[in-house]
C-alpha cells in the first residue's frame, strides 16, 4: 500500500471497463466508447486516434502499430502486426557506397510505409463493434477544435522540434516554436484524413487524395516511395511468443518486434534470487543491467523481418539453454564490457494503451512514429508526419535485419500481456523505444518478485543499460549509484524519464485495476 502522505496516485478500480493511456482525453474517449456499447477494440482505436493530436511527436497516421488482443470469451491471445515495409527502391548497398555506416535517423532514407492505419482498420473489421465513424468522431472533433498541450508533451516537443524540416514545421510548430504547456494545438489536415478513414475505411488513407499527397510529398523529398509500395501495405495476424517467469507467462508480439527480448531477459534473471535482494538496491540493479546487455546483444544479432529469420534461431533465442548460458556470463560483483551496439538508435518516443471491456476482451496497443516526430518530414497537403522506422534496419551486409526492398525492420514497439492460472491477467505496455524489454522485465519482476501493487510497480525507479552508460533515474539513492559505479558501471542521468507504462489488471473477483505512469500526462479511467 502506498504512503498516502507522500506524493503519488492510487490505482483506479472498476467493474465494467477500464483503460490506461498517456493522455487524459484519450482515456476519457476510450471510456465513453465503452459506455456507448463499444468493446475494447473500439475504445483502443478511438483512444489511439486522439493521441495523434494529443501527442503528435510520439505517434501519428504516418506510423506503425502492434496489437495484442484477447477476444471476449477466450484466453487465446492474437498478435496483429501493423508495421510498414521499406519501399521497393530501398538499397542498403547504395547507402554504404554513399559512406553511411547506419541508416540516417532523420530524412527520407529512414521513411518506411505507414502500417498503423491498415492495422487499426483490420482490427476494427475483424473484432470491432461500433461503426468506424462513431469511433473516430471524438478525435476528429479534437483535431479541429484543438487540444491544450500537456506538460510532458510540451517537454518532449521542445526537444523534438529541432528535427522538423520543410512542411513539417508548418504543421507541427506554433509560430516556428514548440508549443508551451497549455497552448492549443490544432490539426485540421489530420481531421480531414481521419474523416475520410471514418467514411471509407482503409481506402480513405491508402487510396485517393490522401495517398497522392503522401507519395507526391515523399518523391519530392527524394524518396523512391511509390503508390504500389503504399498499396501493398497490409497488417497480418500472427501467434504471439511467450515465456514463463515465477509462475506467470509473459506474452509478447513476435518478430519483427523485439518482444522476445523481454522474455529472454526475464529468463536470464530467473537464474538469480532477485526476491532476496532490495528492489531498489545496487545488487538487483546490477543484475538487471548485465542481463539486459546480454539480451539486447542477442536481439541485435537475430531479430528481423520473420521472412528473413530462421525459425530455429527464434526457438533457440527463447530456449532455457540460451538463457542459462548467458546468465553464467554475469559476474554479480563486476560490470562486463558493454556488448551492446544497438542496430537501432536509442529513442523514447511511442505511445501505449491498455483497454479491458465488460466482456473481458483485452487490448494492448502500441502506436509509434519511432523517434520524436519520426523522420522530421510531413506531407504537403494534410501534414501527415512520416515515421523513420527504417532507422531500425542495419546496413551490415548479409545481416537478417539488413535494409532491403519490401522488408520490415526490427521494431522496438512491444505490446505485452501477462497470464497466470490459466487466464489472461493483464494487458500492458511500457513505452520507451529500446527501453521497452527492460521495462517489461522490471514491471513483471516488481509484481512477481516483490509483490508490489500495480501502480507501485509502475511508479518504482528505473534504470537502463544504454550505449552511453547506465542511465539511472533520480529515484535511486546516491549510495546505490556509488555502489553501481564501484562495480564498474558508468552511471549517468537519463535525458528524460525512462519509459511510460499503462496497464489493466483483470482480477479473478471481477475487479479491474488500472494504473498509469506518472512519467507521462495520462491516467487510468474506469466505469
Amino acid at each position: 500500500m502506498r504512503d498516502f502522505e507522500a506524493p503519488g496516485r492510487s490505482p483506479v478500480m472498476a467493474l465494467n471497463g477500464m483503460t490506461a493511456t498517456s493522455h487524459p482525453l484519450a482515456s476519457q474517449v476510450a471510456v465513453a466508447l465503452l459506455q456507448a456499447g463499444g468493446n475494447a477494440v473500439d475504445a483502443a482505436i478511438g483512444a489511439a486516434m486522439v493521441q495523434n493530436i494529443a501527442e503528435p511527436q510520439m505517434c501519428g497516421l504516418g506510423g506503425d502499430a502492434f496489437i495484442l488482443l484477447k477476444p471476449a470469451g477466450s484466453e487465446e491471445v492474437l498478435a496483429l502486426n501493423g508495421s510498414g515495409r521499406a519501399p521497393a527502391g530501398a538499397d542498403a548497398a547504395a547507402l554504404r557506397a554513399a559512406g553511411h555506416v547506419k541508416v540516417p535517423v532523420h530524412g527520407i532514407h529512414a521513411v518506411t510505409m505507414p502500417g498503423g492505419v491498415d492495422a487499426l482498420c483490420r482490427l476494427h473489421e475483424d473484432h470491432g463493434r461500433l461503426p468506424l465513424d462513431q469511433i473516430l468522431a471524438p478525435a476528429i472533433r479534437l483535431a479541429e477544435e484543438g487540444i491544450p498541450v500537456g506538460p510532458r508533451t510540451a517537454f518532449d516537443w521542445a526537444e523534438d522540434i529541432k528535427v522538423l524540416q520543410g512542411d513539417a514545421l508548418k504543421f507541427y510548430a506554433l509560430n516556428g516554436q514548440a508549443p508551451r504547456a497549455g497552448q492549443i494545438f490544432r490539426a485540421p489536415g489530420l481531421a480531414e484524413v481521419m474523416r475520410r478513414i471514418a467514411r471509407e475505411g482503409r481506402a480513405g488513407f491508402y487510396e485517393g487524395e490522401v495517398a497522392e499527397d503522401m507519395i507526391a510529398s515523399l518523391q519530392a523529398l527524394g524518396g523512391s516511395h511509390s503508390q504500389a509500395d503504399l498499396a501493398a501495405t497490409c497488417a497480418d495476424w500472427h501467434q504471439p511468443v511467450s515465456g514463463s517467469y515465477q509462475g506467470r507467462d509473459l506474452i509478447e508480439h513476435p518478430p519483427n518486434g523485439q518482444g522476445a527480448t523481454a522474455i529472454l531477459l526475464l529468463k536470464i534473471l530467473s537464474h538469480f534470487d532477485l526476491a532476496a535482494l532490495d528492489p531498489a538496491g545496487a545488487e538487483r540493479a546490477h543484475l538487471e543491467a548485465e542481463a539486459a546487455k546480454l539480451a539486447y546483444d542477442a536481439r541485435n544479432r537475430f531479430i528481423a523481418d520473420p521472412g528473413h529469420m530462421d525459425p530455429a534461431r527464434l526457438q533457440s533465442f527463447l530456449g532455457d539453454e540460451t538463457a542459462a548460458r548467458l546468465a553464467a556470463l554475469i559476474d554479480p560483483k563486476r560490470a562486463m564490457a558493454d556488448p551492446v551496439a544497438l542496430s537501432e538508435a536509442v529513442h523514447r518516443d511511442t505511445i501505449c494503451l491498455s483497454v479491458v471491456d465488460r466482456d473481458r476482451m483485452a487490448v494492448s496497443l502500441i502506436y509509434s512514429i519511432f523517434w520524436g516526430f519520426g523522420s522530421g518530414l510531413a506531407s504537403q497537403k494534410f501534414g501527415l508526419n512520416f515515421q523513420n522506422r527504417g532507422a531500425g534496419f542495419t546496413l551490415t551486409a548479409g545481416h537478417p535485419n539488413e535494409m532491403g526492398p519490401g522488408k520490415r525492420p526490427m521494431h522496438t514497439i512491444i505490446p505485452g500481456m501477462l497470464a497466470g492460472g490459466g487466464r489472461i491477467t493483464m494487458p500492458f505496455g511500457v513505452m520507451g523505444g529500446a527501453y521497452q524489454p527492460t521495462g517489461h522485465a522490471r514491471l513483471i519482476s516488481n509484481l512477481s518478485d516483490y509483490g508490489m501493487e500495480l501502480q507501485q510497480a509502475i511508479d518504482a525507479p528505473r534504470l537502463f543499460a544504454g550505449p552511453e552508460g547506465l542511465e539511472v533515474e533520480r529515484g535511486y539513492s546516491e549510495a546505490v549509484k556509488a555502489e553501481l559505479a564501484a562495480k564498474g558501471h558508468r552511471v549517468i542521468r537519463p535525458e528524460q524519464p525512462l519509459g511510460g507504462a499503462q496497464a489493466v489488471w483483470i482480477g479473478s473477483d471481477g475487479v479491474l485495476t488500472g494504473a498509469s505512469d506518472p512519467r507521462k500526462d495520462g491516467c487510468a479511467l474506469g466505469w
